[in-house]
């Protein structure tokens, strides 16, 4: 029995509700017939690339598609040096699967070797497995932070949903909510102390159920709030829509958006409008991303629109985002 006759394809119409369901942004051509059978097609393709690993966790690499784009390094069992990311576990979790990605740039020195010299931070959180876009939800697949910087100047953490009952990462939404919250405050100012990390210019990104978790995670309390100096979500953002966990409504969202208390926030790609209503909240910064225009899609590992790997290549959006960057953390 071969991938895709082990894992049934869906109907185009059935693959454009997954496409509601799990966070591809909504278009007004959504019933367009093209574009179902395109995700029919990006389907397949995953389902065969896929499938032959029986556990959650994969070791998937992508590879850049033309010269000029980065290919994000993959995640690797070693120590800690410029230019690797590796896998990490909390001394919470000890002999589980909850972990968390590190990278140190290449520029990067040890603290003590240059006293007095400090990283700004990029913390991610990765977008749902939704097979159809590429997403595996996994912390070792994720790519946006490290399209943010090119690999250089950053220290870059990808950190964790923590499933219920704390033994893996979770792969769809949030897992133990309050555990991937205490998580992140555990563990960012471990990091920040141990490599150098400025705990003062520590950016959150997101993709899609990242996107959401800038602020479902990351004002979820006001302690977890005070970490940022700001935050770049792309494709959704909390309060956009109702979703099926607790506090996802409108109402819930502008109470934890409240605890940016006037700090920047750059909104990126599409299901995030409603946040124009409110400028009083955030310095909000907006901007549409062609991906479609940017990849010849499908082209490489881009088999969808809704990816975050539209960062590894030069745009003039990708520019925007990291001269934003520069500003924040300056």
């Amino acid at each position: 029995m071969n991938a895709l006759t082990a894992f049934p394809t869906p109907s185009p119409e059935e693959l454009v509700s997954l496409d509601r369901q799990f966070g591809v942004v909504p278009t007004d051509a959504i019933h367009n017939t093209s574009r179902a059978l395109a995700l029919l097609l990006a389907f397949m393709f995953l389902a065969a690339a896929m499938l032959p690993a029986t556990s959650q966790e994969t070791n998937k690499t992508v590879t850049a598609s033309r010269p000029g784009d980065l290919t994000t390094p993959p995640m690797t069992e070693d120590e800690p040096a410029p230019g690797k990311r590796v896998r990490q576990v909390a001394e919470e979790y000890k002999d589980t699967k909850v972990y968390h990605a590190l990278y140190l740039p290449t520029d990067w020195v040890p603290p003590d070797a240059k006293p007095g010299k400090r990283y700004p931070v990029i913390v991610e959180y990765t977008g749902n497995k939704f097979p159809p876009c590429g997403s595996t939800g996994q912390v070792r697949h994720a790519n946006l932070g490290y399209g943010m910087s090119g690999g250089e100047g950053f220290i870059w953490v990808t950190m964790p949903y923590v499933q219920v009952g704390k033994k893996e990462n979770a792969v769809t939404w949030w897992g133990d909510k309050d555990a991937t919250v205490d998580y992140c405050k555990t563990n960012l100012p471990r990091m920040c102390a141990r490599f150098g990390g400025d705990p003062k210019r520590v950016v959150l990104c997101g993709f899609s159920r990242g996107a959401i978790a800038c602020s479902y995670l990351g004002l979820a309390d006001e302690d977890i709030a005070k970490l940022w100096v700001g935050m770049f979500a792309h494709d959704h953002f909390d309060g956009q829509k109702k979703w099926g966990y607790p506090n996802s409504d409108r109402a819930a969202a502008l109470k934890r958006l409240a605890r940016l208390k006037g700090r920047p926030v750059f909104l990126s790609g599409g299901a995030n409008e409603f946040l124009k209503e409110h400028p009083t909240l955030g310095v909000f910064t907006f901007q549409t991303v062609p991906v479609a225009k940017i990849f010849d899609i499908p082209e490489g590992p881009v088999i969808h629109p809704h990816t975050d790997l539209w960062m590894h290549r030069d745009s003039d959006q990708r520019k925007k985002v990291r001269s934003w960057l520069a500003e924040v953390c300056r």
